[in-house]
């Protein structure tokens, strides 16, 4: 009798009857069930670890990224803002400060004048303050032919304070051209001014 025939005749009622090789087989079975079940149980806790383990590294790499490029974005900015602090220095230079603003003010009129042009007005307004500047207009008229004014207008640009020429109209008179203008000239705020401007500005200043 061979051993399937023997496991046709095999009672599962009662083990204790069956033949020693089909009691060896069912033992090894279940042996190798027990272990296949055990190793599946372990196997999914540790890929549960793994998976566990796979993200955090993907997002510890995120950030590791994130952190590289917000390091090499500071280096950019870093340089940047020195480029910016150079050229907001050599831009301030070009500001008078309050004692220099008389000189300025010369300098404007005497680039008419050494253009031979003629003033039939020159008369500088209030300052305004504006942040840490204040701005100055003076309304001009200038009498001159066509040439001398734009040489004027070109004088004032070359300045070696800001001096911009603002509103301008042109208009033809007896013997030449008159020019109306707003020139504006920008000083910056001393200490002093600085201070009494931020505490004019705080809540509950006295007016």
């Amino acid at each position: 009798m061979n051993l399937l025939e023997e496991l046709k005749n095999v009672d599962p009622k009662t083990p204790g009857n069956w033949p020693w090789l089909i009691k060896i087989s069912a033992f090894i079975a279940i042996f190798l069930g027990v272990l296949v079940l055990g190793a599946i149980a372990d196997w999914q806790g540790q890929w549960s670890t793994y998976k566990t383990a796979k993200e955090e590294e993907s997002k510890l790499r995120e950030t590791f990224l994130t952190k590289k490029k917000e390091a090499i974005n500071l280096d950019i900015i870093k340089k940047q803002l020195i480029e910016t602090q150079q050229s907001f220095g050599a831009l301030l230079k070009q500001l008078p400060s309050k004692s220099e603003m008389d000189a300025l003010l010369t300098d404007i009129n005497q680039a008419g004048l050494g253009r031979g042009l003629q003033f039939d007005l020159f008369r500088p307004s209030a300052e305004a303050a504006t942040g840490v500047f204040t701005e100055q207009p003076i309304a001009i008229r200038v009498t001159g032919n066509y040439d001398d004014l734009g040489k004027f207008t070109s004088d004032i640009s070359q300045l070696p304070r800001i001096v911009t020429l603002n509103d301008i109209t042109i208009a033809p008179v007896a013997g030449g051209l008159s020019m109306d203008a707003t020139a504006k000239t920008y000083r910056y705020l001393d200490d002093d001014e600085l201070a009494a401007l931020k505490k004019a500005a705080k809540p509950g200043a006295k007016k």
